[in-house]
């Protein structure tokens, strides 16, 4: 599958996901066989991006390509701006959010607010898709509500509006992420229109993945939640899709060393005292998927006061947990 120039490397791909897809997550999901990791979702009002959380938010050093930055807004030309801008800091596909169901965002008339105005989703992609050289991308819900599920329409203007790729959460935004994803609309959508659809909401197996693509005829899949806490889901989705039936599981150990190392690029990226506070969320997940008893590990590493003391106990406690493993065999 091609967005642009770029060969996509797998049909699988990981979604942004506000506080959670920094630049550190985005590169391990990408060694893991993400054959896209878009950036956390950036504001298109310029006059933010001094901050110290956009600015990180802006940093693609050392990032492989193709470099993704998702942006949000309801205005046009600040949208064209904003991209420019991001081309210029190395940005190689601009990803339009008109998904996010956040009641602050929806508020601004962006995100998902957006579905219920069409002429003003036309005129945003028009405006971006000329303003920049590089592919433009857009990720949508199914609608606004079950009663206005307008998610052909939308791909239709974003198709005749020179979108590359269309991603496709299979819920409304008044859904938010209650109940399961549908992808009867999803699959309606890659009936009407030609660019590549990536399907996403609820793939949280290979299996999933498989019955998903299946089942919409999508062209890629979009792993989102089931990421935080597995991120080696890309690797294991890949090989089922390719049929790789001898693929060996993940030992305790390499997850292991893969979650310290992921701690540790954090630390080195955000410094000591964001590291340890979103280091948090991080080892939440992975207590939660990988701990039989996650309780008192999360007590103690979430209350950690400092980057040293939050490594120190996740170094035991991850330690005990791939021991078990090493002693049962």
């Amino acid at each position: 599958m091609r967005i642009g120039a770029f060969t996509l490397s797998s049909p699988v791909v990981l979604a942004p996901m506000a506080g959670v897809t920094d630049r550190p997550f985005r590169m391990l999901c990408r060694s893991f066989g993400a054959a896209l990791a878009p950036s956390e979702m950036i504001s298109a009002d310029v006059r933010l991006w001094t901050t110290r959380k956009t600015r990180h938010r802006l940093d693609h050093e050392g990032e492989p390509a193709p470099r993704v930055v998702q942006l949000a807004g309801a205005d046009p030309l600040a949208l064209a701006e904003a991209a420019r801008a991001n081309v210029a800091l190395g940005a190689q596909i601009i990803d339009l959010n008109m998904g996010c169901p956040a009641k602050k965002v929806c508020g601004r008339l962006c995100g998902s607010a957006l579905l219920t105005d069409e002429s003003l989703v036309a005129r945003i992609l028009e405006a971006v898709t000329r303003a920049v050289d590089v592919p433009v991308t857009l990720k949508i819900r199914t609608g606004w509500d079950r009663e206005h599920r307008n998610g052909v329409r939308i791909a239709r203007i974003a198709a005749d509006c020179g979108i590359a790729a269309l991603a496709v959460h299979g819920r409304t935004r008044a859904d938010f992420f209650a109940g399961a994803a549908e992808y009867e609309t999803i699959r309606d959508i890659k009936a009407y229109v030609r660019i590549p659809i990536f399907a996403n909401g609820d793939i949280d197996t290979p299996q999933k993945a498989r019955e998903v693509l299946d089942f919409t005829g999508a062209d890629a899949v979009m792993i989102g939640r089931a990421s935080q806490g597995s991120p080696w889901i890309f690797r294991a989705v890949n090989a089922h899709l390719r049929e790789e039936t001898a693929t060996l599981a993940l030992l305790r150990t390499e997850a292991r060393d893969i979650i310290l190392a992921h701690l540790d690029a954090l630390y080195r990226f955000y410094g000591e005292e964001s590291g340890v506070r979103i280091a948090r969320k991080h080892l939440g997940r992975y207590c939660e998927q990988l701990l039989d008893s996650p309780m008192q590990a999360r007590r103690e590493l979430l209350g950690a006061p400092d980057t040293a003391a939050q490594f120190a106990h996740a170094v035991r406690w991850f330690n005990a947990w791939a021991e078990v493993a090493a002693a049962v065999a």
